[in-house]
């Protein structure tokens, strides 16, 4: 078999799709003739407009099986996955990774993955079935050992969320029909209490250890089986399944292209969550295509704190363990993440904008926020580099001869990130300030891209050497793009200087669809198999792609959370006497939400007289306006609103934080109401833009100085 390790012919052509075109020419062209009534042209990468889609880059590795087993071939030697272990005695993390090479978790996956086949034989699961198995913990190794385990016996893994409630939970066990879920330790009673509901989940399997040498009966292995036992499910643990599976020794049977690989479920903010079905085809195309990014190279040192759950964090581990790079894991609690990465140092980074603008800040408050000679010499590179990234295309760069060697190592090693040669921001849009000053700070490569959990986590990122901000650059080699004309929300492809619209993919990455839901599945895909992404972008002069607009009123915010706004309103406006119409916003590249709304004079008048210490009758409307401006009458609608989604027990993302209030800030005159009194979210965008600008900037400025003060 081909391999795509070392291969001499294979990393020249990876490197050749990491190259921008020629300074000012196209990232995407349109393919001729390919327009239609009401679409744009279809653009695909550059080196791809006239030869089929880029599939894999071996015609004989298909399945993320035959991925993995060519990487052990080629590296089994290799660090592989990287754990920092608990100390007991100290109670505290070690301060090392301890790793297992490519060859022992491929011995330890081959073996779980027998065990698991040999526990559902025992349980009357037909032999040589495929069928789903849960996983549900936070990122470690043994989440990719269980994942490589489910591929080596043509079983495919069903993702849930670390954060899920017991009701989401329930959901999906259910409507994916498992019998087993590998679970960590804190996750096994939430099992067990939902079991009596799950008749079907018949076995547990404990990532965390459930025996410490006790006496017969008093280990946690024995008192959960005793609970469990009532509702006819076994608890095993992790070991003790690779132990039954090097015992039963079944042999691999390896999966075909067209198999499922994963069902990966949506957030569901708008009803119950939707299974992707994602086959081992799709990952292998998604795969070849994000490693022509250039962001992954052998022995490369990469980071795991995303979510396996989102098929972002799952597509970004299996790039790394398919091309021998060393993958660490962080040790659970996000507060400690930079110390993960102080340890690891990794070469490639892949993060979401949350983390990112926390690393920006940090570097702001140490470097260019300084005073004396050490803010004055930051701030000199920065604008340094700035410049000298806004050179044409060709030329431009974000090194510099002297700031490289006496202060960018110090910033990037501030932040365990010393050796990072490439960074990657997705999942949500990049706040385009904070993306051009941390490509001034940290020197490397730091792209952005864009995907969805329907498209496998791909279908665009920026190439080396273009320097741009507010882009997602052009089409992956994998993929092909078209916008589609919304004129209810006035997104044209006709529309100058840039075609607008909803955008569509299309290609070998792209999901058949949603688990037993041939509903949205008919809204999502069309027959010939474009997928309707829901969001509205424009194509600029050089292919490269701008997310704008949302085509739903679903909300996503910088740290990737979706957000329904109506049913905050409604919640806003069925629980507050003072509201007689509202509009929540989130912007893509905040992390907050803010809003606008509409008071009712009989009770907003007295309100604000007390907060005032003054009488505003509530037929004096313009006395109305003005004390609806007042800072202290804003903050305490912001309390009052507080109070209400505690007791709807809002998440921290979903509250409101500042807002604009007004006597009629929507009607039909205005034309932000439609005839039938219904909100055009974009227009309202618009007519407002300055005032949520304004609010957010009060926002971070309030929380840049609460900062300050600690």
């Amino acid at each position: 078999m081909g391999g795509i390790g070392p291969d001499p012919q294979t990393v020249a052509y990876i490197k050749e799709l990491s190259k921008p075109p020629p300074p000012g020419s196209p990232y995407a062209l349109p393919v001729p003739g390919s327009e239609r009534e009401g679409r744009s042209p279809i653009y695909r990468h550059y080196q791809f407009t006239d030869k089929p889609l880029l599939e894999t880059y071996v015609p004989e590795i298909r399945t993320f099986y035959d991925l993995f087993q060519d990487a052990v071939k080629r590296f089994p030697d290799n660090k592989c996955l990287g754990t920092r272990s608990w100390n007991p005695t100290t109670k505290s993390w070690e301060n090392h990774f301890n790793w297992q090479t490519y060859a022992e978790v491929a011995t330890r996956s081959k073996n779980f993955g027998s065990g698991i086949y040999e526990l559902h034989r025992r349980i009357g699961i037909p032999a040589g079935s495929s069928h789903g198995v849960g996983i549900w913990s936070q990122n470690r190794a043994e989440w990719q050992i269980t994942d490589l385990g489910l591929t080596s016996q043509s079983l495919f893994s069903v993702s849930l969320y670390e954060t899920l409630g017991p009701d989401a939970s329930e959901y999906i066990i259910r409507h994916s029909e498992l019998s087993c879920v590998v679970s960590s330790l804190p996750h096994i009673p939430t099992l067990l209490a939902l079991a009596p509901r799950i008749p079907h989940l018949k076995l547990i399997i404990s990532m965390d250890p459930l025996d410490s040498g006790e006496p017969e009966g008093y280990s946690k292995l024995a008192m959960l089986n005793g609970i469990a036992a009532q509702h006819g499910v076994q608890i095993w643990s992790f070991q003790d399944v690779e132990a039954l599976g090097a015992k039963a020794a079944h042999a691999a049977r390896p999966p075909r292209p067209e198999d499922i690989l994963t069902i990966n479920y949506t957030s569901g903010t708008t009803g119950d969550p939707k299974g992707v079905v994602l086959t081992h085809a799709n990952c292998v195309a998604a795969v070849a295509s994000a490693r022509s990014s250039g962001s992954y190279a052998e022995k490369d040192v990469t980071f795991s704190y995303l979510p396996l759950a989102h098929i972002y964090g799952r597509m970004i581990d299996q790039c790394a363990v398919t091309t021998g790079c060393a993958v660490g894991y962080f040790h659970g609690d996000m507060l400690g993440v930079v110390d993960d990465m102080k340890l690891l140092r990794p070469t490639g980074f892949v993060s979401v904008p949350r983390l990112f603008n926390r690393i920006a800040m940090a570097i702001r408050t140490q470097s260019v926020e300084a005073d004396g000679v050490k803010g004055a010499l930051s701030r000199r590179a920065i604008e340094a580099k700035k410049a000298s990234m806004k050179l044409p295309p060709g030329q431009a760069h974000n090194k510099h001869f002297l700031y490289d060697r006496i202060w960018t190592p110090k910033v990037r090693a501030a932040v365990g990130l010393d050796r990072c040669r490439s960074m990657v921001s997705g999942s949500a849009q990049l706040d385009p300030n904070v993306h051009e000053f941390l490509r001034a700070a940290m020197g490397n490569f730091f792209c952005q891209g864009y995907g969805l959990t329907e498209s496998y986590a791909a279908a665009s990122f920026q190439l080396d050497g273009d320097f741009t901000v507010g882009n997602v650059g052009g089409p992956m080699p994998g993929v092909e793009i078209c916008l589609e004309s919304q004129p209810e929300l006035e997104y044209l492809v006709t529309d100058k200087p840039r075609p607008r619209g909803e955008l569509l993919l299309r290609g070998p990455f792209i999901f058949g669809g949603y688990l037993k839901n041939e509903e949205e599945t008919k809204k999502a895909l069309e027959a010939d198999g474009w997928f309707h992404t829901g969001d509205i972008a424009e194509i600029d002069e050089l292919g490269r792609i701008k997310i704008i607009d949302r085509k739903k009123n679903v909300l996503k915010l910088s740290q990737g959370e979706y957000i329904s706004p109506e049913r905050i309103e409604n919640v806003f406006m069925g629980n507050s006497s003072l509201i007689a119409s509202a509009f929540v916003h989130g912007e893509p590249s905040q992390s907050t939400l803010v809003g606008i709304f509409g008071v009712d004079p009989a009770t907003f008048g007295p309100f604000a007289s007390k907060v005032l210490k003054k009488t505003i009758d509530a037929g004096d409307i313009e006395g109305i306006k003005t004390a609806a401006q007042d800072p202290r009458v804003v903050k305490a609608m912001v309390k009052h609103l507080e109070e209400i989604a505690k007791k709807y027990k809002f998440n921290g993302y979903e509250r409101v934080r500042n807002c604009l209030l007004d006597v009629e800030p929507f009607t039909v005159e205005n034309e932000l109401l439609t005839p039938t009194l219904k909100l055009k979210r974009p227009q309202t965008v618009r007519k407002f833009r300055t005032d949520i600008d304004r609010m957010y900037d009060e926002i971070n400025s309030e929380t840049t100085s609460v900062k300050a003060r600690l």
